[in-house]
């Protein structure tokens, strides 16, 4: 391409005698970056909720569970 004459141009830069636009700055790009880290935070207290009433659940459910074994355990030692 470069055997015409265009100097490294590309086919429109041929054409327009204008500038290039200056790239417009996003403003949105930093508040939507703050929105989604809201709901984000917001997500991670969800998520901490959820699994600190795992555990505790968990928690009972298990010492229910070894206070049944021990009171199964207790009750055929005791019939000696």
């Amino acid at each position: 391409m470069d055997s015409y004459g265009n100097n490294g141009t590309s086919w429109a830069d041929q054409w327009d005698n204008r500038p290039d636009p200056a790239p417009a700055v996003d403003q949105k790009k930093n508040n939507g970056a703050g929105k989604y880290k809201q709901k984000v935070g917001a997500g991670f207290d969800k998520t901490k909720s959820v699994a600190s009433t795992g555990y505790k659940k968990v928690k009972v459910g298990t010492s229910v569970g070894f206070q049944w074994i021990k009171d199964k355990c207790q009750k055929t030692t005791q019939k000696n």
